[in-house]
């Protein structure tokens, strides 16, 4: 029954029903609900500018509890109107418009400009008999401007930053992360809310999601204004990003795999004596013995006799450590033998193959609590381990029969919800962690990710790829999608993982090459892992010093730690105020066109524009087949590498000083240990000093570099760096600010305080041009102030 001017106020949500026309909808709490055609619509407003969708079969009584979705509606004040035929409800910033006749919905901006339209007779919700329970397949069906170019549906790695014009069937796998999640380049963002596979296709005709499994058709639309905007919204409802420490932005070093633990410490001890810098390592599989105990969650003494001793030992070089565990269990663990007791196990096979390992049933708390005892008495209040490889979280699902995918588990068929696994998995060990030690922030490498991951602290890389140059590549608009979604920790195995086209591995310097140049792209990821199979990958496998491979390894490592404070400062960014650290040009440069679809370039952060060599460098590198072989060591011959400058700035070559205006294709020369690298005009850019691990050095000699031709700003956040203090206000920021034509560089009283910092320090200033502040050698500052905390101003 319509209820006609209701004011609901004290908090409430306040309603306004006209008296014109009534139709067959009523006033909700958080907007409408109305039937057409047989189907039940509901339009509910989350926030003035989100807004979900639900569509069931009349009479099709549920309970859906979002995986994804945290975010609880706010009190708002809606506008509902009738007229023409059509029901429009409203915030002061978003439009919904449901056309009473056809049930269709359209979505406009206050201005009324369109961002979104469903097709009529668009939904589609077939029943169905499904592992005994009646559920429905749920399609929806949209129409996008022709002109408009999507972004998102998680990591993919088919060499596209634009979604348009494919279909694309969304369901986990060990190199694809999916989530049914689109971002428009007219500032509008889609979330489908189904964890079943999902098929997305997009024509010239029509744009749809179609999920196997369905209780009900169930999406958002948030509006955002730009890429920025869009990506906030969905932060905000799915979950905004915790800090990871300091540490975490430094050189990590991998392998499949250290298979003991002096050959663990060994290859930190290596890097100390080198004076190479390094903060991570990483100990693989089979730890805990063979295959029947897959997963243990323990220790093979004869491999591993001191564990502890063995972290002990990394965390006395000022390292850390992060170890495997996988969610399934060998057949002879206690793990198996409960989980399969109590119904909480998920009867597939997973890896590793002609075992019998099985993956428990992530989607149970009770499951999840059992999981952390064993992962927490046997290994991480035991070894006291810095951070987790949660790997196979998609999972890895061996011998696939259609039947697997009709158990039960605790939230229903499995088909229902596997795309959920990760998430659930993940979720899992970050809340039990963070109860049972809140002086280590979480943080967890996974293969694996959905809507929400980012919540749980988890950085996701993109599987087991293959070393080749086009796979090199394709991580760039896999990651850049991926960071779209909302989810901005990503990265890379460096070097790619199965070697099979480089015969000899580190011993053909054909691998030398592509690897350099994946490290390159790493140092520009917000995780720096190196790690892979067939090879090993630690610097000194590739030469001494001198070495032309060694030399650019070591050279762009130390470049990685000079830009922590930079780094860091923009993790802050991302956790405070909703940013991205890889940011697709479609973040900064929306209005050039030429920028929207290049998928081998990207910005890292705001300032640092980044265009990885994805091809090599010799012409006369021999290929058999699908087989590199030694190139012919020509250096007469420098790879030159075309890219382009984004208009509506100035750009500055990080490595010569050499400005350049945007707007315009060049061609740049890039010998082995260059990767062509611009920084934007206007760019403050804190530069941190030579150090072996993140946390060597106190900041308090701090370079600024500037880059003249605008106008600046930059925040230089600063904490306790691995505890949660700062989420109840430890930290500390300083605000630096170029005024261009003053010439002038303010910095603002410090904002906040910290148990360990600086009361004063020195701010060392250079203005970068082609004679000073270029690349990683020292330059000579044009002023040098003491801070202490007050506001500061220098004419320079």
């Amino acid at each position: 029954m319509i209820k006609q001017n209701i004011f609901l106020i004290l908090g409430l949500i306040f309603l306004i029903f006209p008296k014109t026309e009534a139709q067959n909808y009523e006033g909700t709490s958080l907007g409408i609900k109305t039937i057409i055609d047989s189907v039940t619509i509901k339009v509910q407003f989350y926030s003035s500018k989100i807004v979900r969708i639900i569509k069931s079969p009349m009479g099709n009584d549920f309970q859906k509890e979002s995986l994804s979705v945290v975010k609880k509606p706010e009190d708002l004040q809606i506008l509902v109107s009738n007229k023409n035929g059509e029901i429009i409800a409203s915030t002061p910033f978003l439009k919904v418009i449901l056309d009473t006749e056809t049930g269709a919905i359209r979505f406009e901006d206050s201005n009324n400009n369109l961002l979104i339209t469903e097709k009529e007779d668009g939904c589609d919700l077939t029943p169905k008999v499904y592992a005994g329970i009646d559920v429905f397949s749920a399609k929806q069906k949209f129409k996008l401007d022709p002109e408009e170019i999507i972004y998102g549906l998680g990591q993919l790695q088919k060499g596209k930053m634009s979604q348009r014009n494919q279909t694309v069937f969304l369901k986990q796998g060990n190199q694809e992360t999916v989530i049914p999640f689109i971002l428009s380049t007219k500032g509008y963002g889609l979330f489908w809310d189904n964890y079943s596979p999902t098929t997305f296709t997009d024509n010239p005709e029509e744009t749809f999601f179609d999920s196997e499994i369905g209780q009900c058709i169930d999406y958002y639309v948030m509006l955002g204004g730009n890429a920025d905007g869009v990506v906030a919204q969905m932060r905000d409802l799915t979950g905004q990003v915790p800090m990871f420490p300091y540490w975490t932005y430094g050189y990590w070093q991998s392998r499949e795999r250290y298979k003991t633990q002096d050959e663990t410490v060994s290859v930190v001890e290596k890097y100390r004596s080198l004076n190479v810098p390094l903060d991570g390592i990483i100990q693989d599989w089979r730890y805990w013995g063979q295959d029947s105990v897959w997963n243990r969650m323990g220790f093979d003494p004869s491999t591993y006799p001191d564990p502890k001793g063995m972290v002990d030992q990394v965390h006395e070089m000022n390292a850390h450590l992060m170890i495997v565990a996988w969610p399934g269990f060998g057949p002879l663990t206690k793990q198996y033998a409960e989980f399969k007791s109590k119904n909480m196990q998920l009867n597939f096979l997973t890896w590793p193959p002609k075992v019998g390992s099985k993956p428990y049933d992530v989607y149970n708390p009770k499951a999840r609590d059992i999981y952390w005892n064993y992962l927490n008495k046997g290994v991480f209040s035991y070894i006291n381990n810095d951070a987790w490889w949660l790997d196979s979280s998609e999972p890895d699902h061996i011998e696939v029969k259609d039947e697997d995918f009709e158990q039960p588990t605790y939230l229903g068929p499995y088909r229902s919800v596997v795309n959920a696994f990760p998430l659930e998995h993940i979720k899992g060990v970050s809340e039990h962690q963070r109860a049972t030690n809140d002086q280590k922030r979480v943080f967890i490498l996974t293969r694996s990710a959905f809507a929400g991951q980012q919540r749980y602290g988890s950085n996701t890389w993109s599987g087991d790829v293959v070393t080749d140059w086009p796979v090199l590549r394709n991580q760039i608009s896999a990651g850049l999608n991926f960071s779209l979604c909302g989810i901005p920790h990503w990265n890379s195995d460096i070097g790619g993982f199965f070697v099979w086209n480089f015969p000899g591995g580190v011993n053909n310097k054909a691998f030398h090459e592509i690897y350099v140049r994946w490290l390159q792209f790493g140092t520009f990821c917000p995780m720096m892992r190196s790690h892979g199979t067939d090879t090993p990958r630690e610097i000194y496998q590739f030469g001494k010093k001198g070495d032309w491979s060694y030399d650019a390894i070591e050279k762009f490592i130390n470049l990685r730690y000079r830009l922590l404070p930079y780094i860091y400062s923009t993790s802050w960014d991302v956790s405070a105020n909703g940013s991205s650290m890889m940011r697709a040009l479609v973040m900064d440069f929306a209005n050039d066109k030429k920028a929207l679809d290049i998928d081998n370039q990207y910005m890292f952060g705001k300032s640092f524009l980044v265009c990885p060599v994805t091809e090599p460098m010799y012409v006369k590198t021999r290929k058999d087949g699908n087989k590199y072989l030694d190139p012919v060591e020509d250096f007469s011959t420098i790879k030159s590498s075309k890219l382009y400058l984004p208009a509506g700035t100035e750009w500055y070559d990080f490595w010569t000083g050499e400005k350049i205006s945007g707007g315009k294709e060049i061609s740049r020369e890039a010998p082995i240990d260059i990767m062509p690298l611009y920084v934007k005009a206007g760019t403050i850019l804190p530069w941190g000093p030579e150090v072996q691990y993140a946390e060597e050095k106190k900041l308090d000699d701090l370079e600024i570099r500037i880059y003249p031709g605008a106008d600046g700003e930059f925040i230089l956040y600063e904490d306790e760096g691995d505890n949660y203090n700062y989420e109840k206000g430890a930290y500390s920021t300083i605000s630096f600010k170029w005024d261009d034509a003053l010439q002038t560089l303010s910095i603002s009283d410090r904002k906040g305080e910290f148990s360990g910092m600086l009361s004063e320090r020195q701010f060392r200033f250079v203005l970068v041009n082609a004679s000073s502040g270029a690349g990683l050698a020292e330059s000579e500052a044009v002023r040098t102030v003491a801070y202490t905390g007050k506001a500061i101003s220098e004419k320079l």
